[in-house]
């Protein structure tokens, strides 16, 4: 089970079954999944069999807005090296990220990311974290540019597997010692 970890604006906390229904409310949205590769959701069930497989796992957190009724809002998460992404050491790590779009551009992904990362780096002990994303998702590019992340490679030909397409994924990167001197600079 996943701690819990709090930022001004949110609580970021782990998915449980009865997330299901919330889940799916801002799940649905074409324009929410399919920009971050993966389809919309079809129905609560499937929003829960999402919730029993891929947002249970270590490390994967539901966003919430403080003072919200504890319903997420989103979804935010490192994935560790297991050939399917682009963390491929140990020490490493990939940040993924949605939010569902009546809170686009409140600066909450941003928000979120920033205490991921640090989680990642404070109490994870990560020496590097990774983050992707497709061609043409501009909000996702902002969101990495804001948090310091540097362009790492290019995958011209990314399979995306989930939605049978082949994509251009441009992928950054994050080192400890680049946030560290970030965050200093901020203080």
């Amino acid at each position: 089970m996943s701690m819990i970890l709090e930022t001004r604006r949110l609580i970021l906390r782990g998915w449980t079954e009865e997330d299901a229904s919330v889940l799916f409310k801002y799940a649905k949205d074409k324009r929410v999944g399919p920009a971050a590769g993966w389809p919309a959701h079809v129905s609560e069930n499937y929003s829960l069999a999402i919730i029993r497989t891929v947002l249970s796992k270590d490390e994967v957190y539901a966003i919430c807005l403080k003072g919200g009724n504890d319903e997420p809002i989103g979804s935010i998460g490192l994935t560790f090296s297991d050939g399917s992404n682009n963390a491929q050491n140990e020490g490493e790590a990939e940040l993924g990220y949605w939010v569902g779009y009546p809170f686009w551009s409140n600066g909450i992904a941003t928000e979120a990311a920033e205490e991921m990362i640090r989680h990642g780096f404070d109490d994870l002990g990560l020496d590097k974290i990774f983050c992707a994303y497709f061609h043409g998702n501009d909000q996702s590019k902002r969101v990495q540019e804001k948090l310091g992340f540097k362009p790492h490679h290019v995958n011209k030909r990314c399979e995306v597997s989930l939605l049978g397409e082949v994509r251009c994924e441009l992928v950054n990167v994050l080192t400890k010692l680049d946030w560290e001197l970030t965050k200093n600079t901020k203080l």
